[in-house]
């Protein structure tokens, strides 16, 4: 017997919007996946022109800095003139609209994100929890100022704070640990949400891979909106194959219809 693909991605979404109408509070946790949409190249997407001889994941370390702050500050900066050049796809901007009407209707909303861009933020989204940080924020490795730095690029590399210090991005490099207070608000909103949402997002990277683990442990409801299978898939209650961007507003123009 074939079974009707489209058939099933319509129940798959009207069980998603069902679980949002029933949820008390959703918890959502985006991925690199939702930025490329937008055009914004994965962490790990092959370096091209100047920079195709390095390999990222030996650039984003406190030795790499330590060892040339100039070349890592510039190939930052490089990241951030791509990001300026992106805006929030639809993805981005049913997830702000998903907040405004849950906290609207008195619901808990948590936006939990592994990206760096800002994008969340410049489609209205608030207060997302910035697992790794944001290329647009700045720290000072001498006094520890840390702000938001908007000017593409710098005029020198690596930027100066007003103390003389070298400013780097407030982004988690490989062997540095998250921070603290935002990886135990994201625990938190993991363990009591009603509805977990995954999105765009391959689960591999720790810890946030274990945040879906961590809600359904509490009882919560588990959705995956993905291109690929990931490991959460197998243990989610609703895993759709397809790209956030294009399900997500379908999936809220039915809970629109579907919602008391």
């Amino acid at each position: 017997m074939t079974r009707d693909p489209d058939l099933q991605l319509e129940r798959q979404i009207e069980r998603i919007a069902g679980f949002l109408r029933d949820a008390g509070s959703v918890t959502v946790l985006t991925g690199a996946g939702v930025s490329a949409e937008s055009g914004i190249p994965t962490f790990r997407d092959a370096q091209t022109g100047l920079w195709a001889k390095y390999d990222p994941m030996e650039l984003a370390t406190p030795q790499a800095f330590a060892r040339d702050p100039s070349l890592v500050t510039r190939w930052y900066d490089e990241r951030r003139r791509k990001c300026a050049e992106c805006k929030p796809n639809p993805g981005h901007l049913a997830l702000a609209w998903l907040q405004d009407a849950l906290e609207g209707a008195g619901k808990g909303f948590t936006l939990i994100t592994q990206n760096v861009d800002r994008l969340h933020q410049e489609a209205g989204s608030r207060d997302p929890l910035e697992l790794h940080g944001s290329l647009w924020v700045w720290r000072c490795t001498s006094c520890g100022d840390e702000r938001e730095e908007r000017q593409v690029p710098f005029p020198e590399h690596p930027p100066r704070c007003e103390c003389g210090g070298m400013r780097r991005p407030a982004v988690v490099w490989f062997g540095e640990a998250l921070p603290e207070p935002v990886l135990a608000a994201a625990w938190r909103a993991a363990e009591g949400c009603g509805l977990f949402m995954s999105l765009g997002t391959s689960s591999l990277v720790e810890p946030a891979a274990s945040l879906g683990r961590v809600a359904a442990a509490g009882g919560a409801r588990t959705v995956e909106i993905n291109p690929r299978e990931t490991p959460l898939s197998p243990r989610v209650d609703v895993s759709v194959r397809g790209a956030t961007g294009e399900l997500l507003p379908v999936i809220l123009s039915v809970l629109e219809q579907v919602a008391p």
